[in-house]
């Protein structure tokens, strides 16, 4: 195969395009997520401290508020992921049932036989259960 060829069943993946759109909306969620802080959390702290312009706090030449503003947007977009993965998504999926046993062994020499078996293929001890 080319290169193109190589590169084209690569990029064509299932994989790589879910992991592609799985960026995207991750992308525009972070988005929501900063406007949110940005105009919604923000001026509710700026009211409540006494430094109004929280987002523009330096100490010594460095952007606190900044800084404080990124890490609330992290705590905010894991916290929704946390619930909506690990809680929401947990809810959804169904328990999973263990798989009905079609094998047994037998009871003489531990060979594993089929459920139905009468008899033992390796001891051929005959089986009652």
């Amino acid at each position: 195969m080319g290169f193109i060829q190589d590169f084209t069943g690569f990029a064509l993946k299932g994989n790589v395009v879910d992991l592609a759109v799985a960026v995207v909306i991750g992308k525009a969620f972070g988005d929501i997520v900063s406007a949110l802080v940005a105009d919604v959390i923000m001026p509710i702290i700026a009211m409540v401290s006494p430094n109004k312009s929280w987002l523009t706090w330096e100490l010594g030449g460095l952007k606190v508020g900044h800084l404080m503003g990124a890490v609330l947007d992290f705590l905010i977009i894991a916290l929704v992921l946390f619930l909506v993965v690990v809680k929401l998504m947990g809810m959804f999926k169904k328990a999973e049932k263990a798989p009905t046993p079609t094998t047994k062994p037998c009871p003489e020499c531990l060979e594993v036989i089929p459920l139905a078996a009468k008899r033992c293929r390796a001891c051929t001890a005959v089986l009652t259960t």
